[in-house]
């Protein structure tokens, strides 16, 4: 995301997982997320894509490079990968022999075991200014797709660029959107052609967050507001993604695409900010990527694009502490580095809760021991609630940990409480995940301790 260069007047504003839904016309829409990785605390690879196949329905997964560890986890999950191209490669890329040889380096070895949908090459290349980058961007994908052509992959994976909104000279109202004189003719028309030759998408980032003013908080967020009412069509807009979809849309039937497929490559919320900012908060963020969801994937489209959904990645997988700037670029995700939802947005799968029996007979419990030096364990919090507790629980059990000594018959079974139970599946998890504090966090529900909770035939 490049923030700088998005302007903010109100229609003028700035992972992959896929929910598949039937769309109008017979189309399929998708909601996905952005799987970034500027921090360092977060789980192996392998877990995340084993996470987002067992316990989500995410089955899309965008990634911010083409990390040979990050492209081998989602081997045979079926879940659909697009890769990046970073900027600083997009030069030698012009050149066919690179482009071949970084085919057979970063996609070859590892399709069709993973996977991999689609390339972007490089992130918001018209926002880095750079001549070279600019000039090299259109020839650069141009001849990616020959190579992929030549090995046999273009059917397979497209090839693509996202945009942030700041190529729009004009936004407001959308019905005026159109690119930067220069860029729209030397780069986007050139751009859209291929796009609409190779039948591959126009991606854009956008982010209603850091368009939005105290006044047009709700407007940005889906929730009810008076709208804003564009002259020239006399539409009323109620949401400001609307608003910068058809601005996006004017500018492209500008140059005459208006057939090329508009996704949303990153769009969210974050949970967290500075006093500054407005809208910094679990609540906020929850609304805006349900009613996201809700809304791209209706079929009702926007007042310029009417019955149609879009592709639509949310970003971003999980929260990133090492991210540079303000606070809020550190709290986009959906999830904690321990994979615990940030808030519901109602994409973990509900799956174990139905194994935990009711019945509570009390068996004789040992006082626990203090443990040898450097051992430790995960367990509920005192006054920890319940409910959160039995989420606990489904989400480890839902994750394939092994949850049989708390199923009917098993050794801690006994005493038959969610608060029991939650302590083992917890500790299942921490231990798993390598005893660090960040993996008992559990919204805070969870505490390390080093009095070991065992009792009888009941091992932790």
């Amino acid at each position: 995301m490049d923030k700088a260069q998005i302007p903010l007047p109100t229609f003028t504003i700035l992972l992959l997982v896929v929910v598949s839904i039937s769309l109008i016309h017979g189309s399929e829409g998708s909601i996905g997320v952005n799987y970034g990785t500027v921090a360092n605390n977060l789980p192996p690879p392998t877990h995340v894509a084993h996470f987002l196949l067992e316990s989500t329905i995410i089955n899309r997964v965008r990634l911010f490079d083409a990390d040979p560890k990050m492209i081998r986890a989602f081997a045979h999950t079926g879940i659909a990968v697009t890769v990046t191209v970073p900027n600083d490669q997009i030069p030698y890329l012009t050149k066919l022999n690179f482009a071949e040889q970084w085919l057979k380096n970063n996609i070859q070895p590892y399709t069709p075991a993973t996977n991999i949908v689609r390339i972007l090459v490089g992130n918001e290349i018209l926002s880095t200014a750079s001549k070279l980058l600019i000039a090299s961007l259109v020839p650069a994908m141009q001849t990616l797709h020959t190579a992929l052509v030549g090995a046999s992959l273009d059917r397979r994976i497209q090839v693509s660029t996202p945009h942030s909104l700041g190529i729009l000279s004009s936004s407001s109202p959308p019905s005026s959107g159109k690119f930067h004189q220069g860029y729209d003719i030397h780069v986007l028309k050139p751009l859209l052609s291929f796009l609409r030759a190779t039948k591959s998408p126009f991606l854009i980032n956008p982010y209603p967050f850091f368009g939005c003013s105290p006044e047009t908080l709700d407007y940005a967020l889906f929730r009810p507001n008076s709208g804003v009412f564009d002259e020239n069509t006399k539409i009323v807009y109620t949401n400001m993604l609307d608003g910068q979809l058809d601005a996006v849309f004017s500018a492209v039937k500008l140059l005459g695409f208006d057939d090329v497929e508009i996704v949303i490559a990153e769009t969210g919320w974050p949970s967290k900010g500075d006093s500054s900012q407005v809208g910094v908060d679990s609540q906020s963020a929850a609304d805006y990527n349900m009613n996201l969801m809700r809304h791209v994937t209706s079929g009702n489209g926007t007042p310029l694009m009417p019955n149609r959904t879009f592709e639509t990645y949310i970003f971003a997988l999980f929260n990133e502490d090492l991210k540079q700037g303000p606070t809020c670029e550190r709290n986009f995700g959906l999830f904690h580095p321990n994979m615990t939802p940030v808030y519901d947005v109602g994409i973990l799968r509900s799956t174990v809760t139905s194994s935990i029996p009711t019945s509570n007979p009390k068996p004789k419990v040992e006082t626990p021991q203090r443990a040898p030096e450097g051992k430790r364990w995960c367990v509920p919090k005192t006054g920890a609630d319940i409910q959160a507790l039995q989420r606990n629980i489904d989400y480890v059990c839902g994750m394939g940990f092994n949850c049989e000594a708390i199923q009917g018959g098993g050794s801690c079974f006994l005493p038959n409480t969610v608060r029991a139970h939650a302590a083992y599946a917890m500790n299942v998890y921490y231990q798993a995940m390598g005893r660090h504090d960040y993996a008992c966090d559990f919204i805070h529900t969870g505490a390390v301790t080093d009095l070991d909770p065992s009792y009888g035939k009941c091992k932790y």
